[in-house]
């Protein structure tokens, strides 16, 4: 799959070179040739038939990339072996195609052409897997530093952000001949010389796109002769391969790495310096490198390609390529989940906001309250005045009217006892007023003074609930923790009570086992017993059978005289002898019963031992 993608993003460059009107399609004639070049190039038998058959001339349209991809991918790329073409002549053919249209070198500062080929690989080695094909600025960055690190230089850092500053739009990633545009530019490579510059951009193409980890002299003790010979070494994945010279025209043989390999130094030996060895299953190889620093650097590089073959990995720029870009998402959602961490802040400042804007209508609304209030106790004061002068100018009237109106003084003593109730009532009123408004200005202020510490009681309890919210989500975290422990706890509770189940189960078996092996105990040791009274008896009545009679023992009586021919078996009889010898097999048969008992009955104590 891997392979595949690398090859569809050559393909995709001569594609659209054939394009020359930018329209997405190509004609069928040029895309019969490209098929067949194609062809050629990675080795696959043509087929012609195959071709004029997908191509037929229905119509005398164009064809598309869409149109293109089922026979590209039907009859040429199902088609493709790994290692049975050379890839460096396909991705020629595809540079050949693009460069004669798109690329423009200009001048003096600009590179080779077999340089820019190479940066055009390297380019699509590094490009992301979208199309159009174009190189994040990590990834340009990462390359222009490779190859100064080839030259031993450092990476003009200043110029390459003033490049990306310049042009906002390619923050995004640039294309290759934007690229090549800026290397030919002579900004990032001044002051370089361009034997240099070719040397470390061949260098950094094998190593990225060749996989070539480590290259260099090295020199190697023989198998056979055991002589030392400096060969020069070239490591990939999974081998390290070694020729007569750097030219690599004559291969002497190839060492393959797996997991099961590792590099080990030796101490010098031979007159031989800085040594190390390959261990493989079937051979060690020893050698010698220059000083200790390029020891250092082979056996790192050798450990590198272990650990790759280990991990099940093919090529180390291609791992190292898939980290970086998992850097690069991870960093674009930690810096998305930042802009919206900060969205969210700003709604919250606009919601603040937008809480002080309403308290301050409030406050402006309060203040409005008071005016009123001040303008109404102003107008109260206004009518009391006037009505205080009103009063006066009747009293002044009064007084002046007092010589005239002597008559009538009765009436207006009594008119004016009930102007001075009248006044001593709106006194009193103005002073109830007075007292009220005081009132009423304290309890303002302590309402203002309400509303402070309710807005900074609010401000805790917001703060508290974050707290709070904070405190239930590690809480649910806890509880979920919990709950997955007790459910492993319950399940190996579980297997522990089948287990033992499994053992109760298994010693009933053995105790049941025991009790019939007992029974088999008592009754061997019955037939041993019944045995053994046998064999007693035998032997009483084979000691009076052998008991010699003598003479006088017995006289023989008339009636007896047919039996005088009788005498007693002696020892050497045959028939006696077999039955001896019967009789001590059974003994030993029955010892052997008692012993198998025995030993059966030791077993059985031993198994129903917890």
């Amino acid at each position: 799959m891997e392979l595949r993608s690398e090859l569809l993003k050559s393909i995709w460059y001569a594609f659209t070179a054939l394009d020359v009107e930018k329209s997405g399609k190509v004609s069928k004639s040029q895309l019969k040739v490209l098929s067949h070049n194609l062809c050629t190039v990675l080795s696959i038998p043509h087929d012609p038939v195959a071709l004029e058959e997908h191509f037929r001339d229905d119509d005398d349209g164009p064809v598309s990339s869409q149109g293109y991809m089922p026979y590209l991918n039907k009859y040429i790329l199902d088609k493709v072996k790994e290692g049975s073409f050379v890839k460096e002549n396909f991705d020629e053919l595809c540079w050949t195609l693009t460069a004669k249209k798109n690329y423009r070198p200009n001048g003096k500062t600009s590179i080779p052409l077999k340089d820019a080929f190479r940066f055009w690989c390297l380019f699509n080695f590094l490009s992301e897997d979208k199309y159009p094909l174009v190189m994040v600025p990590d990834e340009v960055e990462y390359l222009l530093k490779k190859v100064c690190m080839a030259m031993n230089v450092e990476l003009n850092y200043v110029e390459l952000e003033d490049y990306f500053s310049q042009e906002p739009l390619q923050q995004s990633g640039i294309v290759v001949w934007k690229f090549l545009e800026l290397v030919n530019s002579g900004k990032l490579t001044r002051g370089i010389d361009k034997d240099a510059l070719s040397m470390a951009i061949e260098e950094v193409y094998r190593e990225i796109v060749e996989d070539v980890l480590k290259q260099g002299y090295l020199w190697k003790k023989g198998q056979l002769r055991r002589n030392w010979t400096e060969r020069w070494f070239t490591l990939r994945p999974s081998t390290l391969a070694y020729y007569v010279s750097e030219d690599r025209k004559e291969r002497k043989g190839s060492i393959p790495l797996d997991r099961n390999c590792c590099v080990e130094v030796l101490p010098d030996k031979d007159g031989k310096r800085c040594m190390f060895c390959v261990k493989t299953l079937a051979k060690t190889y020893e050698m010698s490198a220059s000083d200790t620093k390029q020891r250092q650097e082979w056996t790192t590089a050798i450990q590198t390609v272990i650990r790759l073959e280990a991990e099940g990995k093919k090529s180390l720029h291609k791992d190292l390529k898939l980290k970086r870009r998992e850097q690069r998402e991870q960093r674009e959602r930690r810096k998305a989940a930042k802009e919206e961490e900060m969205l969210r802040l700003h709604a919250l400042q606009e919601e603040k906001e937008k809480k002080l804007q309403e308290l301050e209508l409030l406050k402006e609304a309060q203040r409005q309250a008071e005016v009123l209030l001040q303008q109404d106790e102003q107008r109260r004061r206004a009518q009391h005045e006037e009505m205080q002068r009103a009063l006066e100018v009747q009293l002044r009237d009064a007084e002046q009217a007092r010589a005239s109106m002597q008559a009538e003084m009765v009436l207006k003593e009594a008119e004016a006892e009930r102007q001075k109730k009248r006044i001593q009532e709106l006194e009193e009123m103005q002073q109830g007023l007075e007292e009220a408004l005081r009132l009423e200005i304290k309890a303002r202020q302590d309402e203002e003074a309400f509303r402070y510490a309710q807005a900074r009681l609010l401000a805790e309890e917001e703060e508290k609930l974050k707290q709070l919210m904070f405190m239930k989500e590690e809480q649910e975290e806890y509880i979920l923790k919990t709950q997955r422990e007790k459910q492993e706890l319950r399940q190996e509770m579980e297997t522990k009570s089948r287990a033992l189940e499994e053992a109760q189960l298994h010693l009933e078996e053995v105790r049941v086992n025991r009790q019939r092996v007992d029974q088999d105990v008592m009754a061997a040791q019955r037939k041993l017993r019944q045995a053994s009274t046998n064999v007693k008896h035998w032997n009483v009545q084979m000691n009076r059978l052998m008991h010699p009679i003598g003479p006088g023992d017995k006289k023989s009586s008339p009636g007896l005289g047919g039996f005088s021919s009788f005498r007693v078996p002696s020892q050497k009889d045959p028939g006696l002898k077999l039955r001896q010898k019967s009789e001590e097999r059974e003994r030993e048969e029955s010892k052997e019963n008692v012993e198998s008992a025995r030993r059966l009955s030791q077993a059985s104590d031993m198994d129903t031992q917890p």
